[in-house]
């Protein structure tokens, strides 16, 4: 199995980068070892970190999103938008886009 990281994390030069210390169990410094050195996810340990933050963040935003869209999916002022949105655009819609 391999992962595409390249779009995720970037690692640009001039990034000012802060030392920190945490407390892990043995078993996750492994893991993050483990991802770095054997399945080469991320070129370094501190990258494999970042990427997990990354994505737990992007996760976390995207159920925000989620809820944001099923609660607008019952909101009766969004949904009155919306369709006068399709409404206005409905001409320029069936120009571009086939049936």
């Amino acid at each position: 199995m391999s992962f595409d990281t390249r779009i995720r994390t970037s690692y640009p030069l001039g990034m000012p980068r802060v030392k920190r210390t945490y407390n892990l169990p043995e078993e996750t410094v492994r893991a993050v070892r483990e991802l770095s050195e054997q399945y080469g996810l991320a070129p370094t340990q501190d990258a494999v970190v970042e990427l997990a933050v990354d994505e737990l963040r992007r996760q976390l935003r995207y159920a925000e999103e989620e809820e944001l869209w099923a609660r607008a999916a019952s909101d009766p002022e969004f949904i009155a938008e919306a369709e006068d949105l399709a409404r206005a655009f409905a001409a320029a819609d069936a120009e571009t886009w086939p049936e």
